[in-house]
């Protein structure tokens, strides 16, 4: 049986379109503010209520019980 659980599932149906504005504006200014960048993130971690972000760069985010995840395919999507 397959160990991995539904977490691939539609983000786009659970997010905020506000949240999505607001990951997209963080994630423009990061790499505005640091163009030597290489890596890419997989993704954003970003507060329901305040709508502070932060890049995630691991494997697998932590979130805190108000932050949701992002994907950053989610985040690239309407960006360029």
């Amino acid at each position: 049986m397959d160990s991995t659980h539904h977490e691939s599932m539609s983000f786009s149906a659970l997010l905020d379109p506000a949240l999505l504005h607001s990951a997209r504006n963080i994630y423009r200014t990061f790499y505005e503010v640091h163009p030597e960048e290489v890596r890419r993130p997989i993704g954003m971690a970003i507060d329901r209520y305040t709508h502070r972000g932060k890049l995630i760069f691991g494997t697998k985010p932590v979130l805190l019980p108000q932050e949701c995840f992002i994907p950053l395919n989610q985040i690239e999507s309407d960006l360029f």
